[in-house]
C-alpha cells in the first residue's frame, strides 16, 4: 500500500474499496451488449438449447463458456463479482504443479480475496479465514478448498437463481428464441 494511503482512516479506505468497486462496475455496465454483440462473431455460436442448459443446473452454467461469461457479468453488475473471481482463481490454483508457484498463487490468492484487506473480499465465515490463512502457510492444492466450496454454495444458492431470473438472462434467451424461430422459416 501506498505511504499515503496508510495514513488515512480505515472508514475511507473502505469507501475507497467500495468506490473502485462501483467504478469497475460501471466500465463494465454494457456487458450484456457486448455479450450479445460478441455471440454474433463467436464460432461456435451460443445456441438456444445450450443458453436453456444453464436453467439445468449451477454447473451446466459454469461448464459453458459462454455461460460463464454471462454469469460474470451478471455478477459484475450485482457488484459480486469477486465470487466467481475467486471460485475461478481457486480451480486455477488447484492445477498448479510447481511448488514455488503453488505458494505464489496461493499468497496471491489470499491477499486478493481473502485478507482483511482484500480488495475483493470474498464472504466467508471466520472459521473458514482462519483455517485457508493456517494452511496458506504451507500450501497445497487443496488450502483453499474449504473456502471455494463455500463460495460456490452461495453462488449457487443466492446469485444463480438471480441470474436466472434476471432480465439479462430472460433477454437473451427470448433473442435467441426468435433468431431460432426466424432461422426456422427461412428453411420452410
Amino acid at each position: 500500500m501506498c505511504r499515503g494511503l496508510a495514513a488515512l482512516p480505515n472508514n475511507c479506505l473502505e469507501r475507497a474499496k467500495g468506490l473502485k468497486a462501483r467504478m469497475s462496475s460501471f466500465l463494465q455496465k454494457h456487458d450484456w451488449k457486448i455479450l450479445c454483440y460478441a455471440y454474433k462473431l463467436r464460432k461456435p455460436r451460443l445456441t438456444l438449447e445450450e443458453c436453456l442448459m444453464w436453467k439445468e443446473s449451477f454447473e451446466n452454467l459454469l461448464c459453458s463458456k459462454h455461460g460463464l461469461y454471462a454469469f460474470r457479468a451478471f455478477l459484475v453488475s450485482e457488484f459480486s463479482e469477486e465470487n466467481i473471481a475467486f471460485y475461478l482463481a481457486c480451480k486455477d490454483y488447484k492445477n498448479t504443479k510447481s511448488e514455488p508457484k503453488l505458494h505464489a498463487k496461493a499468497q496471491r490468492i489470499y491477499n486478493e480475496f481473502i485478507g482483511s484487506k482484500a480488495p475483493r473480499e470474498v464472504n466467508i465465515d471466520h472459521e473458514t479465514r482462519d483455517i485457508t490463512q493456517a494452511n496458506v502457510k504451507y500450501p497445497t492444492a487443496t488450502s483453499f478448498d474449504q473456502a471455494q466450496y463455500l463460495i460456490y454454495i452461495l453462488m449457487e444458492k443466492d446469485c444463480y437463481p438471480r441470474f436466472l431470473r434476471s432480465s439479462a438472462y430472460r433477454d437473451l434467451v427470448s433473442q435467441l428464441t426468435k433468431k431460432k424461430a426466424k432461422a426456422a422459416t427461412k428453411k420452410a
